[in-house]
């Protein structure tokens, strides 16, 4: 019996689209993921095209403050000195530091996040004088967009250049993209770019929207985790 992402306790804030689009779920950590599309082997070759993959059910969390960096590093975290540098972590979890007093954190595509459980069950306001917990999970949602045409794909909807030439693996871009303020993560390898996308819950119907259209003119599609998790 196929699974209902009210079925589970969490769900994605995009998830009436997805179903919309003919996704399939599976739950994962308690929560309704689209794992695909009904499609498996179609849509990891789409990934490697263009393909946009709802990630908004899987681990994320974030600090800020005067203090944030040397109380994350106290707790084992290897944080760039540098701002807009992601940071991989052993676990598979990605630091990516925003400005010197700002970092958002991002469980892996797998849906593991030990490092994420740890330091939000670790902070508390009296032991992380300095350092603010921001819950990334609650207030924004994450997409993947993939492919060799994604680059291409945001030279229509973003200012920015992110093509291989001028954004690096790693790197973070702090943008409008469809007029709305977003980060990207810049991942993935050479040969195939990942880009992370997390912007205000809000407009999550919308941007969703936008990049579908946009997407058209690329045959670019929705993918499921399972495809992404075949791509990284």
């Amino acid at each position: 019996m196929a699974l209902k992402p009210t079925q589970c306790a969490r769900r994605s804030f995009l998830y009436r689209e997805l179903e919309n689009s003919g996704a399939r779920f599976e739950e994962l950590n308690g929560s309704a993921i689209a794992i695909n599309y009904g499609d498996a082997e179609g849509e990891t070759a789409q990934a490697r095209k263009l393909g946009i993959c709802d990630l908004s059910s899987l681990q994320r969390t974030g600090f800020k403050g005067w203090n944030m960096a040397d109380w994350l590093r106290l707790q084992g975290v290897v944080l760039a000195e540098e701002s807009n540098i992601t940071s991989p972590q052993t676990d598979g979890t990605r630091v990516a530091r925003l400005a010197p007093g700002e970092a958002l954190v991002l469980g892996d595509y797998q849906g593991g996040g030990a490092l994420i459980e740890k330091l939000d069950s670790t902070w508390s306001m009296e032991s992380a004088d300095g350092c603010y917990q921001v819950p990334r999970a609650e207030t924004n949602f994450w997409l993947a967009l993939t492919g060799t045409e994604a680059p291409a794909l945001f030279t229509k909807i973003c200012a920015v250049d992110l093509r291989d030439q001028a954004t690096s693996v790693h790197s973070v871009v702090q943008t409008n993209v469809a007029r709305l303020n977003a980060i990207i993560i810049r991942g993935g390898t050479a040969e195939v770019p990942v880009f992370d996308l997390l912007s205000d819950i809000a407009s999550a119907v919308y941007l969703w929207r936008a990049l579908l259209d946009a997407m058209g003119e690329f045959g670019g599609k929705p993918i499921g985790l399972k495809a992404l998790q075949d791509l990284t």
